[in-house]
């Protein structure tokens, strides 16, 4: 097991998996059947009785509509949502960039 300053990867792993998961309002047997596994695994790896081959991890990845990168970036709460944001903002031009930006901005300050 590969641990990093109390960091247990296989644990950050689960709950990652489990967060997505229930914001996708998909229980875990039904992730598991939809990737094609049993209607145990992916309960089994949320409970760290297992970890998913590389295979399967990309699958989990398609599930939940996000990238292997974004999986792990533990920053973003909504993955998905943020990634469909950018792809609209890459559209825009520059003066409604800054608008949306300050807008953003007041937000944050909230």
């Amino acid at each position: 097991m590969l641990e990093n300053r109390d960091v247990v990867y296989e644990e950050v792993f689960a709950l990652r998996l489990s967060k997505l998961r229930s914001q996708k309002g998909v229980s875990a047997r039904d992730m598991s059947l939809s990737i094609g596994q049993n209607q145990n695994y992916i309960n089994n790896i949320e409970n760290g009785k297992s970890l998913p081959s590389l295979t399967v991890f990309f699958y989990i990845c398609e599930f939940l509509n996000i990238t292997p990168s974004e999986f792990f970036d533990l920053d973003s709460s909504q993955p998905e949502a943020l990634r469909e944001l950018t792809e609209k903002l890459k559209k825009l031009p520059p003066e409604y960039l800054k608008h949306i930006e300050a807008i953003v901005d007041g937000l944050a300050e909230r």
